[in-house]
């Protein structure tokens, strides 16, 4: 990693969703895509906030998360989530915004990888949007990104 910075390794363009969609919208496109967060945006593309992943929202909300593993950036579960929809639903509100987390810590593409890796080790989270100098989100940084990043050395 040494002297990468963040734009070596984030990926680019990533999914991201507006805060009126609603949850159940939202909580598909994590389970068909087989990520963990998205990038929330407003209608200028700038970032308003991220829906982190799905067992911390459960957590929250007292709802029991359908069993999972993570390898890398992926959920895979272990059972179907489409059977704890109705609870999450009820326990989460109606939209992304009722449950996103305001102002994510974020990057910038030119921030070294080292110190992005440091951020997310010490505040013990997954991914970090990228913005440009717009405030508008051009990239995700996630660990599993780093790990690649780590193995190509």
């Amino acid at each position: 990693m040494t002297n990468k910075i963040v734009s070596d390794v984030m990926s680019y363009n990533p999914i991201s969703v507006k805060p009126e969609m609603p949850l159940k919208e939202a909580i598909k496109i994590l389970a068909e895509q087989r990520i963990s967060g998205l990038p929330v945006v407003n209608e200028n593309g700038k970032l308003v906030g991220i829906v982190s992943e799905t067992d911390l929202m459960w957590q929250e909300s007292g709802a029991t998360p359908p069993p999972y593993i993570m390898l890398l950036d992926s959920v895979i579960f272990l059972e179907n989530p489409a059977r704890y929809e109705k609870e999450i639903h009820k326990a989460l509100g109606e939209t992304v915004k009722d449950v996103m987390t305001k102002n994510p810590l974020t990057t910038t593409p030119d921030q070294l990888l080292s110190t992005a890796a440091k951020l997310m080790h010490e505040r013990n989270i997954h991914r970090l949007p990228v913005l440009d100098e717009n405030d508008k989100v051009i990239g995700i940084l996630t660990r599993g990104d780093i790990i690649r990043a780590m193995a190509t050395e």
